[in-house]
């Protein structure tokens, strides 16, 4: 947890200027529910997207 904090700060809190604590969260919020949780690769799942550990897993039962 505190990576993906560090993360978030390092990539989007500290190189962007908010108009308010509005634009702020819709930022964080959008920043982690489609970046982290679907592109963003995890190391505890192979280094790969969460997309592609689903499409894998899919494939995988299906075979």
């Amino acid at each position: 947890m505190e990576s993906l904090f560090g993360s978030l700060k390092n990539e989007l809190v500290h190189r962007t200027r908010f108009r308010s604590r509005r634009d702020a969260k819709a930022a964080l919020f959008e920043d982690i529910a489609i970046f982290c949780n679907r592109k963003r690769r995890h190391s505890s799942i192979g280094d790969r997207t969460p997309e592609q550990a689903r499409i894998d897993m899919a494939a995988a039962m299906a075979a």
